[in-house]
């Protein structure tokens, strides 16, 4: 049976080159970068390097990049950092209603130990206005923290406007850029970010390991106390081989972006299109074009369950998702679709694709040729879709 993986920004394989480098860490040169003798200067002397490669993807100087064991953490560590470092000043933050939950719930949390928080809205393509941010600013706020791209409908927020904003107001602006990173350009010092979190999972790179962006002079107060790695902001024992092969995957993602975005833009286009010529009912969530991530690609096909499309996919070796995979064992619609204006049954019927290095044309014609007798199958047994069949009939 073929076997076809649509789900890169759940996760990505770990690029051999990556594996290889990594490996040399686990089993010769295998010292904890914080001993002074021979084996730990080696150590660390690559971490540093894995440092540099990383600042280098998002124009950053290496002594601003704090690695962590993820996105999760780097959300948290932005976020509550901050809260904490600055309640003096003010209790006011702003974020946006797509957020991935890293986000939502830290600033829920906050929300619920004396924080005011402002959830603003999106468009009906997932993108939120600048307008709509500038308005929601008070003299109290402290934090704008939102997503470059969103991880289910691959939407690129304007960033560097809204991080424009930020600096003119005096608010310290923290980005969620795991999806966009290695996809889109970033470019921390042009964009105005304060604070930006990345994660290397998503980037062919091991999981378990991610950093913090924090500009020099930005303060951000530690959550994890210890022995005073990372500058003491990230206690612990760093994660040598999986910050090395963090390193190492960045240092790809540079050399790669340009030719993989053109690429994927071209897959994509052929599977949405196709999606939309041999099935009806069906819509597109999120912008189209160069205002979308290249490999993303989510669909909303009326009258049938999202997770029923997914299960009779991967009886056929196909391999997608029905929006974040943090949420997957959710039965509730997607809050994203949700925030986006669709309504609960046709966000329910939803399916995200997501392209990566390994996937051709005959992935695609794959899809294409399976999706439609699966999506048949299912509303045979559907009396909704019987009804706007006819319905469509008498008209």
């Amino acid at each position: 049976m073929r076997r076809v993986y649509l789900d890169h920004s759940a996760t990505t394989p770990v690029d051999p080159e990556v594996a290889a480098l990594m490996m040399t860490y686990y089993t010769e040169k295998y010292g904890n970068p914080s001993s002074v003798h021979s084996f730990g200067r080696e150590a660390k002397q690559a971490l540093e390097e894995a440092r540099r490669q990383v600042a280098e993807l998002i124009g950053a100087e290496p002594s601003e990049v704090t690695f962590t064991s993820g996105g999760t953490e780097a959300d948290n560590l932005a976020i509550l950092g901050t809260a904490e470092a600055l309640s003096k000043k003010g209790k006011h933050i702003i974020t946006t209603a797509v957020e991935h939950h890293a986000v939502l719930e830290t600033c829920e949390y906050l929300e619920k130990n004396g924080f005011d928080l402002t959830i603003v809205p999106v468009d009906e393509e997932g993108i939120v206005s600048v307008e709509s941010v500038k308005k929601a600013i008070r003299p109290d706020t402290i934090l704008i923290t939102m997503m470059h791209a969103n991880n289910e409908v691959g939407a690129i927020q304007p960033v560097a406007e809204i991080g424009k904003l930020a600096k003119e107001h005096g608010i310290v602006f923290h980005v969620d850029a795991v999806q966009s990173l290695g996809k889109i350009p970033i470019d921390v010092k042009t964009m105005a970010i304060d604070l930006l979190t990345i994660s290397s999972h998503k980037i062919y790179g091991p999981k378990g390991v991610g950093a913090l962006y924090i500009r020099k002079g930005v303060r951000v107060a530690p959550r994890i106390y210890g022995g005073g790695q990372e500058k003491k902001r990230r206690s612990g024992t760093e994660n040598t081989p999986g910050i090395i092969g963090f390193g190492k995957a960045c240092e790809l993602a540079g050399q790669r972006m340009a030719e993989d975005a053109q690429r994927l833009s071209k897959l994509r286009d052929k599977l949405m299109n196709g999606i939309i010529e041999k099935i009806d009912y069906v819509k597109i969530n999120g912008p189209l074009g160069d205002k979308r991530l290249p490999n993303n690609v989510n669909v909303s096909i009326q009258f049938v369950e999202g997770e029923s499309l997914l299960l009779s996919l991967d009886m056929l070796g196909i391999a997608a998702s029905s929006g974040s995979a943090c949420t997957s064992g959710s039965l509730d619609p997607s809050h994203v679709l949700l925030a986006m204006g669709l309504v609960h049954e046709i966000a329910h019927g939803s399916l995200r694709f997501t392209l990566g290095h390994q996937n051709t044309e005959e992935d695609i014609d794959y899809v294409l040729e399976q999706l439609p007798k699966i999506v048949d199958r299912l509303r045979m047994m559907s009396p909704l879709y019987d009804q706007a069949v006819h319905a469509k009939q008498a008209q």
